[in-house]
């Protein structure tokens, strides 16, 4: 079984995400929650709210189609961060210039899989 959950328009750096993301791929579900429960980067916040979100998706579609469900049988198959669309701001400046800030945001994607589901591909 495998479910998806996807957290869009984020306001955190893609650069900064992927550092996260990067600590709990090919991890077991339970695992990387604690892991990012305390991890001290911003952005472990809403990477922990997408994996906590993948594995309610995983309880549903299995709920759904009648399977036996354990959370601790999950892990997490695929998880990138791509980037979303850059806010574009101005700072003023000295001598009546502007500076250009752009405030980037992600689109992060988590999967979480049975280690079945991997045999079978």
């Amino acid at each position: 079984m495998e479910a998806k959950a996807i957290a869009r328009h984020i306001r955190v750096t893609p650069m900064k995400a992927r550092r996260v993301v990067n600590l709990v791929r090919g991890k077991q579900a339970n695992e990387a929650l604690a892991i990012l429960k305390f991890a001290q980067q911003a952005a472990s916040e809403p990477v922990y709210k997408v994996v906590a979100s993948a594995m309610a998706n995983a309880r549903v579609l299995a709920d759904r189609d009648g399977l036996a469900f354990d959370e601790s049988d999950l892990y997490i198959s695929e998880a990138f961060v791509d980037e979303g669309p850059t806010m574009k701001r101005f700072q003023p400046r000295a001598q009546g210039r502007a500076y250009r800030i752009k405030k980037r945001t992600s689109h992060i994607t988590v999967v979480v899989a049975t280690p079945e589901n991997e045999e079978a591909r």
